[in-house]
C-alpha cells in the first residue's frame, strides 16, 4: 500500500516536471527513472519495517484475512507509529499530488490562455484526469486511514472486523484505478 502511495506521488512529481521542462526530454536516459524507482522502494522500506523492531506492530486485519499495522493497540509505541504513518504516508504523498497537478494544471492553463482552440479541450481533459486521479486517491485511501485512526484512538470495539473489510479492499485496489484512469483519460498513452 505505502509503495502504491508513494509511487503515485512520484509520478505525479515527474509528470509536472516533464510537462513544465522546456528542454525535450532524454528518453534513452533511465537514471532518473531508477532513481525514482529506489527512492519509493527506500522511502517505503523505512516505514514498513519498524514494526518488525519494536515501534509497533504487525498483526491481523479487520477480518484476520490479511495482516496490517496492529491498529488495536493503544499504547503510545503504536499510536505515534499511526500518527507518523499517516502524516509521512498519506498526507505528504497526497500534498505532492495535489501541488504537483495544481502546478501542472496552472502551466496547462497559461499555455492554453495564449492559444486558444485545441489547448482548451487538452486543458479540461487534464484537469478531467487530475480530478479523477484525486478523487479516486481519496476514495481508495481515506476510509482506510479513517478506521485505522478510529481503530487506534477511538472506543474498543468501535470498528468491528467486518466494517474495517472493504475500506482494506478499497486501499488495496488502488493500484488497479491510476493505469485506467491513463489509459481512458490521457490520448498519449
Amino acid at each position: 500500500g505505502i509503495i502504491s502511495l508513494i509511487s503515485l506521488a512520484v509520478l505525479s512529481y515527474e509528470r509536472y516536471c516533464t510537462m513544465t521542462r522546456t528542454a525535450e526530454p532524454d528518453t534513452t536516459n533511465y537514471r532518473k527513472t531508477w532513481a525514482a524507482i529506489i527512492l519509493s522502494w527506500t522511502y517505503s522500506l523505512l516505514w514498513t519495517l519498524p514494526p518488525l523492531f519494536g515501534w509497533s506492530s504487525y498483526g491481523p486485519e479487520g477480518a484476520g484475512i490479511t495482516c496490517s499495522v496492529n491498529w488495536h493497540s493503544k499504547d503510545a509505541n503504536n499510536a505515534s507509529y499511526i500518527i507518523c504513518l499517516f502524516i509521512f504516508c498519506l498526507v505528504i504523498p497526497f500534498a505532492i499530488i495535489v501541488y504537483s497537478y495544481g502546478k501542472l494544471l496552472c502551466a496547462v492553463r497559461q499555455v492554453s490562455s495564449m492559444h486558444k482552440g485545441p489547448g482548451r479541450s487538452r486543458e479540461q481533459r487534464i484537469l478531467l484526469m487530475v480530478v479523477v486521479m484525486v478523487v479516486c486517491f481519496l476514495l481508495c485511501w481515506l476510509p482506510y486511514a479513517a478506521v485505522a485512526l478510529i481503530a487506534t484512538f477511538g472506543q474498543p470495539g468501535l470498528i468491528t472486523p467486518a466494517a474495517s473489510i472493504i475500506p482494506a479492499i478499497l486501499a488495496k485496489s488502488s493500484t488497479v484505478y491510476n493505469p485506467i484512469i491513463y489509459i481512458f483519460l490521457n490520448k498519449q498513452v
